[in-house]
């Protein structure tokens, strides 16, 4: 008797677990913690064949501001001054390893890889972007993750400087060049254009050429909403950039904080880590990773010093389709 009350007794907790199984919700159906955002549950790395639908929602064409136009001055002034230095691999520009550009007096430099001539009709990559950064100094820029293809009509640039943080699409077919679409790094943009599958707000940027003849290029950026890629740019012409290869880089007009002995910025985005993945190019149609062979990197062995910022570490996070920068 005792035995088969033991045996009742455990057969009832047996069907007690069992019910109490069949009554839980599932992990993934679980509602949202507050504050969460859909970001999170968004593929990092969308399809470059996606749909090409939509168009961004947030950019505009820049009003007149004379802290954006001394940027674009001195933009420029660095890329002319990098066209000047020769070949990618050469990194001997001065000494530190960066050009001075002598409008402001700013050390200019830049790591991560360059797309050669001859590879590729299109780029997209997947670059973070971090919104609580803020730079104080007016004369201080850091663009990263930054990225344009050979001979494309324009450049997508994470702008972070003391008039904001934006997406800019700098027109390089036109002259004077400059932003030629601006869009805020505010919460519509990162609950549209961005996931944090890797741990950090990311969005996906795509250039192509849509007419060879005419060298027309589109640069789109992905929508997670309607799982597409949406139109910021298009121009057509000829690139004026003064450089034959593509690039997608960290990149930084600096100065020092004399208070530091660092670049402002080595303080003030001490916790940002700048990110791009998933670096791809397109050849004859077909999309395939960025390799050494066709974009190599425009240094091995950067040093922190050099970018005025000891603490920041380079790190080759892929064969030449992932890099990060952070301290």
């Amino acid at each position: 008797m005792k035995r088969a009350r033991t045996a009742l007794l455990s057969a009832t907790a047996a069907l007690a677990a069992v019910a109490a199984l069949g009554t839980a919700v599932p992990a993934a159906s679980h509602p949202r913690a507050a504050g969460s955002t859909a970001a999170a549950h968004r593929d990092p790395v969308p399809s470059p064949g996606a749909p090409h639908r939509g168009t961004v929602a947030g950019a505009r064409t820049p009003g007149h501001s004379p802290a954006r136009e001394h940027a674009a001055r001195v933009f420029t002034e660095g890329r002319r001054a990098a066209a000047a230095a020769g070949s990618p691999s050469r990194h001997d520009r001065m000494p530190g390893g960066g050009t001075a550009t002598p409008e402001a007096g700013l050390t200019h430099n830049w790591w991560g890889v360059f797309p050669q001539p001859g590879t590729h009709d299109g780029i997209t990559a997947t670059h973070s972007v971090d919104a609580s950064y803020r730079v104080s100094d007016s004369e201080n820029f850091t663009y990263s993750p930054t990225t344009k293809a050979q001979n494309s009509c324009m450049e997508v640039v994470t702008a972070y400087w003391n008039g904001g943080n934006e997406i800019w699409a700098w027109d390089w077919c036109s002259s004077p060049g400059g932003p030629a679409k601006t869009l805020a790094v505010d919460a519509a943009f990162l609950a549209t254009y961005t996931n944090d599958a890797t741990g950090r707000p990311a969005y996906s940027v795509q250039l192509v050429r849509d007419d060879a003849a005419a060298n027309q290029w589109s640069a789109y950026l992905y929508d997670y909403r309607t799982a597409g890629w949406d139109l910021l740019f298009r121009q057509s012409g000829k690139d004026q950039s003064g450089l034959s290869h593509g690039w997608d880089m960290f990149e930084i007009y600096a100065s020092v904080n004399p208070a530091t002995g660092t670049g402002y910025y080595c303080t003030e985005a001490r916790n940002t880590v700048f990110d791009s993945s998933a670096v791809a190019l397109r050849s004859r149609g077909a999309w395939r990773p960025a390799r050494p062979a066709d974009a190599p990197w425009t240094e091995t062995n950067p040093q922190g010093r050099d970018f005025l910022c000891p603490p920041l570490t380079f790190l080759q996070a892929g064969a030449n389709d992932h890099w990060t920068v952070r301290q």
